[in-house]
């Protein structure tokens, strides 16, 4: 009897368990990602009581529209190729079918900007552009972006992310940068904000977000 009296009892030692669990629930808290709802970073134009309603001629509107079936649509032609996007915004942009000689964009003229440009791109553009049915220059390009009732959001982004590219392409080859690298410039940081400024001086992204139509319409 006395050896059973003697006899270490079975137990578990639990006193660390609530510091356990609370480390584990800091680290899980500290770790895991909360999804959240992404978007493109635009910038509006200011609010203004001033409304005018100046014509645009239609050679001056890239006309792109994401239709219900999330089929790519460029001057209402078919698009299967989205890759091919980038390379009609760029050439509709530098189009300089008739340069504005008046400062328009920050000061500077159609003119300007083509006179501006490195020997290779002014190449591009006298080989291969200044087209009749296209912009006439930088300054009166527009590339109108419309979706419908029925587009999901991740055509509407990749479209987006062409058009933006197709931008980002022309600042960079002003500066002799690619266009991610243009992108990733650091403008906090005085020399890279040169380049920055320069590659899009005279060259706004003039991109219009046309209201929705309807599934039915198309």
């Amino acid at each position: 009897m006395s050896y059973r009296k003697d006899r270490p009892k079975n137990e578990v030692n639990a006193g660390s368990m609530a510091d356990i669990a609370f480390l584990l629930l800091i680290f899980f808290l500290v770790t895991t990602q909360i999804a959240t709802d992404k978007g493109l970073p635009m910038v509006l134009p200011p609010k203004t009581d001033v409304i005018t309603d100046t014509p645009i001629n239609e050679r001056n509107i890239l006309k792109i529209q994401i239709n219900s079936l999330d089929q790519l649509l460029v001057e209402e032609e078919l698009l299967e190729d989205i890759s091919q996007l980038r390379a009609m915004v760029y050439d509709f942009v530098l189009n300089f079918r008739s340069p504005n000689a008046k400062k328009v964009v920050d000061d500077i003229s159609d003119v300007e900007v083509f006179n501006s440009l490195p020997p290779s791109m002014k190449s591009h553009i006298r080989a291969n552009l200044g087209k009749d049915t296209s912009s006439d220059g930088p300054s009166k390009a527009v590339v109108s972006i419309k979706t419908d009732r029925g587009s999901t959001y991740q055509k509407y982004i990749e479209v987006m992310d062409e058009v933006f590219a197709a931008y980002y392409k022309i600042y960079g080859e002003r500066v002799g940068l690619s266009a991610e690298e243009y992108r990733k410039l650091n403008r906090t940081d005085p020399e890279q904000r040169y380049l920055y400024d320069k590659g899009k001086r005279g060259i706004n992204k003039a991109v219009s977000l046309a209201e929705p139509t309807k599934a039915a319409e198309n």
